[in-house]
């Protein structure tokens, strides 16, 4: 499992007794669910109390629509759509004039298309999955202040993106692909056979067979290893 780095307990930057943040877990991973909740929810700790979890987009936007939490914390590979069609499917609630929903993307991603895919969505902002418990919650509160927070090395792909509001496309290939398109190419490249796929995004194997086929002509590329080396080049396995 791949976890937040750190030791538990370790606090929460001072936050704790003066302030309190709501917080919805959105990952397919209950382990990692888990290991944040554990890391980070000791509410007299650290502030933060978690209000509720989800594993898909659709669970996402129910949880959310029903707790209105202050921040999500969202990972961006999601079955369903992605972390990208629970900010689109929230937006509303983002938008709103008094106590807007902030969200956090957090991610073992940091491909530059992933990052600024989520932030072109509405987050405001991105960490990865090796951050520290007290980093986190840090993040956590500045995200619900309004403020920007990305990993370091992360930021420079979002400055290199909005540098002008007509910005050319991450990756030309990957825009060619639909949402569902990538998931699939991505689950291929992690070396999921067509059936756990199925069962993992809720379709039929008929449909994967049909999204590969059409990833790879898109991509021009023969077989699964081709693709599979493609998508490792763009670190999107």
């Amino acid at each position: 499992m791949t976890g937040i780095s750190g030791t538990s307990g370790d606090g929460g930057g001072g936050e704790a007794g003066t302030r309190r943040v709501r917080v919805v877990l959105v990952d397919d991973h209950r382990m990692f669910r888990t290991g944040v909740q554990a890391e980070i929810g000791q509410t007299e700790t650290t502030g933060v109390e978690v209000v509720g979890e989800a594993a898909d987009v659709d669970q996402a936007v129910t949880v959310i629509t029903a707790t209105r939490p202050e921040v999500v914390l969202l990972d961006v590979h999601l079955p369903g759509g992605g972390g990208v069609e629970v900010l689109r499917r929230c937006a509303p609630l983002m938008a709103a004039a008094q106590d807007p929903v902030r969200f956090l993307a957090l991610s073992v991603s940091d491909a530059a298309e992933d990052v600024i895919g989520v932030i072109r969505g509405g987050a405001r902002g991105y960490v990865t999955k090796t951050i520290t418990g007290k980093d986190l919650v840090d993040s956590i509160f500045r995200v619900q202040d309004g403020d920007a927070v990305f990993s370091p090395r992360l930021a420079g792909f979002v400055l290199d993106a909005f540098a002008s509001t007509d910005a050319p496309p991450v990756d030309e290939d990957m825009d060619r692909l639909t949402q569902r398109e990538r998931e699939v190419l991505r689950l291929i490249a992690r070396g999921y056979a067509y059936k756990e796929i199925a069962k993992q995004l809720f379709i039929s194997v008929k449909t994967v067979e049909s999204h590969v086929s059409a990833v790879l002509r898109k991509l021009q590329l023969s077989n699964r290893h081709e693709l599979t080396r493609w998508a490792t080049a763009r670190r999107l396995v």
